[in-house]
């Protein structure tokens, strides 16, 4: 008779140990161990992905190139890197409700109308709630099959039997594999399973989509080998109170991983937004001291966006820093800069900072604005609604030229920007202005002089 062995994982980091654990020592997570029972037979062979497995010198490789298709909803494109890559397989990662089925099923919907065969596999959702959210978005295709299944052996049959164009599965914690004797969603079950997924994806060469769910701290559910295997992972982010959606890239083995794609959900499903620059701009208040304009860069794409500060005396013996859309610690950085080097007295200050449209911007290029939002609310003194930001600031209060400074300048000049505050050192490399007043700066004292005009 086979023994079945037990072991304990980490949920946040798959971490193994042979004994239940209260805190994980790889990742320092508590309570996150759960027991995982491992029979004999899983530990045969893995399959490969065929063909020759023997060593072979680089050189004796033949090349290959990517088979794209594309979706057909440009922003999801924009941000797979140019389309479906053959054989990739993708995980798609956000909050309950945020949409990502949604987004999934209007991409297949795309993908219907070429006469391509979608096998949609639904582990939470029956059919008929599928065709209601289907009915919504005004999709009905005989291209879309849909299979209620949660038995990975099950689903990989059927799939080769169809051979359909793309593979959805929804979700990847609701399918699990018969090999294991631990229940759906746990550690070992979800990276068997999308084991057996990427096997299938690149031997048949399909495409195949994952959504996963998030934990509390906002982490793709499940061990972080799950986003090691896959070959693309995206986050689908935004606020329940606000209508924009942002799909991220966070990997991408086949582009990059600064793209965003930026959506906007309405009663009749997810709407691309192809100018988000426009739509963040366009309910920016007049005349409103601690509001400045920033030019950012995601991915290949220039993006404007305004950033609200609010500098207020403190009611209590430590002044509070709060910071949404920017990293607190690179603020607390541009308030020790202004203190030191520009003598602005924000000590006894509280400091709200905010991204609006909920937006996630990590790039140093946005230290120029910011600080021009700490100065005017510090101030009271407005910035003038036609002048942009950008540029790096060093803790010597030295403002630094960042890249893609025409790409942000003809960004602005679209939007009808006429000035442009930016780091002396891009100003001497431009090119073209664009069309705007450029007024280049070389330390933060500088661009307080021109904030203040």
């Amino acid at each position: 008779m086979s023994k079945v062995k037990t072991i304990y994982q980490c949920q946040a980091c798959g971490f193994a140990s042979p004994k239940w654990l209260g805190k994980c020592p790889d990742c320092n997570a508590w309570n996150s161990f759960t027991e995982e029972r491992e029979s004999p037979k899983t530990l045969k062979a893995k399959p490969s992905f065929g063909g020759n497995t023997s060593p072979l010198p680089l050189s004796a490789v033949a090349g290959a190139t990517e088979k794209r298709a594309l979706v057909g909803i440009s922003e999801f494109d924009r941000v797979l890197g140019g389309g479906m890559v053959s054989g990739a397989i993708v995980l798609i990662g956000g909050d309950p409700g945020i949409g990502k089925s949604t987004l999934l099923l209007q991409a297949v919907g795309k993908i219907a109308e070429k006469a391509e065969t979608v096998l949609y596999v639904s582990g939470e959702e029956s059919p008929e709630q599928i065709k209601l959210r289907a009915e919504r978005l005004q999709i009905n295709s005989d291209f879309i099959v849909l299979l209620p299944e949660t038995v990975i052996e099950n689903i990989l049959a059927y799939a080769a039997e169809m051979k359909p164009s793309v593979l959805v599965i929804d979700s990847i914690q609701t399918v699990y594999t018969e090999e294991l004797t631990s229940a759906p969603g746990s550690v070992g079950q979800i990276r068997e399973s999308a084991a057996k997924l990427m096997y299938y994806a690149k031997k048949a060469h399909v495409p195949v989509f994952l959504i996963g769910h998030v934990t509390k701290e906002g982490a793709i559910a499940g061990p972080r080998v799950l986003e090691h295997i896959v070959d693309t992972v995206l986050y689908f982010e935004g606020d329940r109170g606000h209508p924009y959606r942002i799909l991220r890239t966070v990997k991408n083995r086949f582009g990059s991983t600064n793209e965003i794609g930026v959506f906007e959900m309405s009663d009749s499903g997810l709407i691309e937004i192809l100018n988000p620059s426009l739509l963040f701009l366009s309910e920016r208040p007049e005349n409103a001291a601690g509001s400045a304009v920033i030019a950012g860069i995601e991915g290949t794409r220039p993006l404007l966006v305004e950033i609200q500060a609010l500098v207020s005396p403190t009611s209590f013996g430590m002044p509070r820093r709060t910071s949404m859309g920017i990293d607190f610690n690179r603020v607390n950085l541009l308030v020790a800069v202004l203190e030191k080097k520009a003598g602005v007295n924000l000590g006894g200050m509280d400091i709200f900072l905010n991204v609006v449209g909920g937006l996630k911007i990590a790039e140093p290029a946005l230290d120029l604005g910011v600080i021009a939002a700490l100065v005017s609310s510090f101030r009271e003194v407005p910035v003038n609604p036609g002048v942009l930001f950008f540029g790096e600031v060093g803790l010597s209060g030295e403002v630094r030229a960042v890249a893609q400074g025409e790409a942000r300048l003809k960004e602005a000049a679209k939007i009808g920007f006429t000035t442009a505050i930016i780091p002396k050192g891009n100003a001497d490399r431009l090119k073209d202005t664009c069309g705007l007043t450029v007024m280049g700066v070389r330390n933060v004292e500088e661009a307080l002089e021109y904030i203040s005009r």
